[in-house]
């Protein structure tokens, strides 16, 4: 096991609820069938329909956790370690043993009397819609990260990833992770998470992005950001790519990358040291008998690359394992990897 892990890796922690066949609760719901979403009061009752469906399926979640957990999949053990907040419930009880059993460290903050969050799931073909109630996830305190115990593993780690998600109400605490990560000379990860995170905490972003190495996005995601921003053509995904690479940026010693995921179609990728010559990389479709659904396969893509450059892979190699990773991803039932492993890298 590594002395310390050199993946750190900041997020909302969640149990997913999974349920197959959800076209009524969409239209329930006023659900997108392809989208994630804050559950507002009108969507509480989902979680107990889902709760009671013969179908549903419980999966260790929540985006950033899922990265990791992908990240650890291609990685040797003790190299990926998680925080977050949880309750202090049987729902933290099993995302503990989940990391345990793939190989992430669990580093949590944990609200005594708090419940864990949960992300209602609502497949539809190959869709999935998420609908989330944070709980204890969006309680995270600032003070964690100067504890002692998470303080060395923070000062152990080399690379570190924020999902988008965090930033709904964890600015301050991502900033200063960022902050003092890319200050040192590591490398910092940012995922932009959901449409709906460039639409409204946009300043959030903006906080976080002048620390960034590197930039995850999809194809919406991408859209998001590009009308949020006032481009001219917020659906060329590569002009966005450019236009998020070129941001301010607190190292200049490293040039910015920009990785924008587009399905089935290709990955787009932009150094802010090379901003006019985008690289396009093809990706190698999956039968529709071979897809079970697409949640977590972005959060895959995310951490078979981060796992990689931990690995010390270029960024065309990490490229291609997280393409890898996400393929596994759509095969299985939700955030999940085949088991036992098998070879990627």
């Amino acid at each position: 096991m590594a002395s310390s892990p050199p993946l750190f890796c900041i997020g909302n922690p969640l149990l997913d609820m999974q349920v197959s066949n959800g076209e009524a609760l969409l239209e329930k719901y006023k659900l997108k069938a392809n989208d994630a979403i804050l559950a507002s009061p009108e969507h509480m009752g989902i979680y107990e329909e889902i709760k009671n469906a013969p179908s549903v399926k419980y999966v260790a979640g929540g985006a950033a956790q899922n990265a990791a957990r992908g990240a650890a999949y291609i990685l040797p053990a003790g190299s990926v370690v998680y925080t977050g907040c949880v309750g202090d419930d049987d729902l933290a009880d099993k995302l503990r043993e989940a990391n345990a059993k793939e190989g992430v460290e669990s580093a949590y903050l944990v609200k005594e009397g708090q419940q864990t969050g949960a992300c209602g799931v609502v497949i539809t073909g190959h869709h999935r819609s998420l609908v989330t109630t944070l709980r204890a996830a969006e309680q995270f305190d600032k003070a964690h990260l100067s504890s002692p115990a998470i303080s060395k593993l923070i000062d152990g780690a080399k690379f570190f990833y924020i999902g988008g998600f965090f930033l709904t109400h964890g600015v301050e605490s991502a900033t200063e992770l960022a902050k003092a990560a890319s200050g040192a000379g590591k490398v910092v990860a940012l995922n932009l998470s959901a449409p709906f995170i460039a639409q409204f905490f946009k300043v959030q972003l903006e906080t976080v992005i002048p620390y960034a190495d590197y930039i995850f996005g999809n194809e919406s995601e991408a859209e998001a950001w590009g009308a949020a921003a006032g481009l001219a053509n917020p659906l060329d995904h590569v002009s966005v790519a450019r236009s998020i690479a070129l941001l301010p940026k607190s190292n200049p010693s490293r040039p910015r990358i920009v990785v924008i995921t587009r399905g089935a179609e290709s990955t787009a990728v932009v150094s802010s040291a090379e901003p006019d010559t985008p690289k396009i990389h093809p990706v190698q479709k999956l039968a529709d008998s071979e897809i079970v659904d697409t949640n977590g396969a972005g959060d895959a893509f995310a951490g078979g690359f981060m796992g990689a450059l931990v690995l010390g892979k270029s960024v065309d190699e990490a490229v291609e394992i997280g393409h890898k990773m996400g393929a596994m991803n759509l095969k299985e039932v939700g955030p999940q990897f085949t088991w036992p492993k098998i070879q990627i890298v």
